[in-house]
């Protein structure tokens, strides 16, 4: 048995995608079933989905790098810290673990 799957879509992002597969040597009723048969084998998405935000975990400099350290100590200083133990502790409630 099959089934039909409809799907509305802009009428360019239909041209510029039936032609591109052509050019890849197939269509796009074949294509997304290409794409349905991967996101089974994969159990997901069969690529990367990513938003669009700032990488927190940028470069820093050497210069940027001692400042942090500059005021973490004067946090350690102040006793603005928490005991690894605790943070584990903490992680492993939170996340189930």
């Amino acid at each position: 048995m099959s089934s039909t799957i409809q799907v509305r879509v802009d009428d360019e992002l239909k041209q510029k995608s039936d032609m591109l597969f052509r050019e890849l040597g197939t269509d796009t009723t074949t294509a997304v079933r290409m794409f349905l048969t991967q996101a089974v084998a994969n159990n997901g998405f069969p690529f990367e989905i990513k938003r669009s935000a700032p990488n927190p975990y940028t470069p820093m400099s050497e210069e940027e790098i001692y400042q942090k350290l500059e005021v973490s100590r004067q946090h350690a200083d102040q006793g603005m810290y928490r005991d690894a133990d605790e943070v584990i502790a903490d992680m492993r409630a939170k996340y189930g673990l």
